[in-house]
């Protein structure tokens, strides 16, 4: 009997570590909308500018280009890899298709259509690298942002080019009742990702190959093929991202998306996409990319000076790896 009382009384202490426990793994889970929320009230309260509506939009133009590069480094990252070249890549290719229309006469519509074509070859050049050479891809994809950040330069000749046609220029200074259009571009490439990523074949062994390749491969899933096709769509989103900044830009200039860098492998990550692979969705993605610019947007606005702005970003990635770490190890 004193077993059973005993038994009787110690039931319910499980069930309290259990809903503590589920607790911390909801506000781990959901952290970017908590300091989403947060931020958003903070920047509030100290300048109601932060609240309008053309604030907002200002908001929804700067995350679009974020938004698709944060979109590209999410892929490789799923399948346990990571492209540090997609920025560069964003800027290189841009500028091959604005010269293809500044210097060479070609078409508006096809310079754009080159310079996405060239972000998707270097894409799925990484791809072929890292599968059949089996290079590491920290390494490889850090050599090719140096070469294509050398490449950019070579071909600005360290100029910025701004004779761009209109129609080049269109959709990134389009509006309609007042309200760009551009951002619409991240918003159907978050829907094509999201379908892509939960509704097909392709989606799914990407996820099976980032938690674990050698259970994946003998499932019968084709790793390499999943890995070559994750980098070549990121080069695919890089070209688009490189497009809608030298339209809303109106210009290229010798180190265009370098600067994205840092935001771009960050946003992901804040998101919810484990750097281990295997983890993440596009409404994660989303959350790290507005997270990320409301802050860029709020300091701004509340006059903090530009050079505080990239230590805090160095200091929001530290913080986003020691969550997704935390995540991996106790809340699987």
């Amino acid at each position: 009997m004193s077993n059973v009382s005993i038994k009787a009384e110690a039931a319910p202490r499980p069930r309290e570590g259990v809903s503590s426990r589920a607790i911390v793994g909801w506000i781990l889970h959901n952290v970017v909308w908590i300091w989403l929320a947060i931020l958003v009230v903070f920047f509030g309260l100290f300048n109601s500018f932060f609240f309008t509506v053309f604030n907002f939009q200002n908001i929804m133009v700067q995350a679009t280009v974020l938004g698709m590069l944060a979109t590209a480094v999410a892929l490789p990252l799923l399948v346990a890899e990571i492209d540090l070249s997609i920025p560069a890549n964003l800027g290189f290719s841009s500028a091959v298709g604005a010269l293809a229309v500044t210097d060479y006469g070609a078409p508006w519509w096809l310079g754009a259509l080159l310079g996405i074509a060239v972000a998707t070859m270097i894409g799925f050049f990484n791809g072929l690298c890292i599968t059949r050479l089996r290079m590491v891809s920290l390494i490889q994809t850090l050599s090719m942002m140096i070469i294509l950040q050398g490449a950019l330069l070579a071909l600005t000749q360290g100029k910025t080019i701004t004779s761009l046609p209109e129609g080049y220029t269109w959709i990134g200074q389009a509006t309609i009742d007042g309200w760009p259009i551009m951002p619409l571009v991240f918003v159907v490439a978050l829907i094509f990702m999201a379908v892509l990523l939960r509704r097909t074949v392709l989606g799914r062994s990407i996820y099976a190959v980032g938690g674990n390749a050698a259970a994946a491969n003998s499932a019968g899933i084709r790793v390499d093929r999943t890995k070559i096709v994750a980098f070549t769509i990121a080069g695919f989103l890089a070209g688009i991202g490189g497009y809608l900044l030298a339209s809303w830009q109106m210009a290229i200039t010798s180190n265009q998306g370098g600067s994205f860098l840092l935001y771009a492998i960050a946003a992901p990550i804040i998101g919810g996409v484990s750097v281990f692979g295997g983890r993440g969705n596009v409404i994660g993605v989303f959350g790290g990319v507005m997270l990320l610019t409301v802050i860029q947007v709020g300091l701004a606005i509340i006059a903090v000076p530009s050079f505080y702005v990239g230590m805090i970003g160095g200091v929001m990635i530290f913080i986003a790896v020691a969550i997704d770490a935390i995540r991996v190890r106790y809340f699987q």
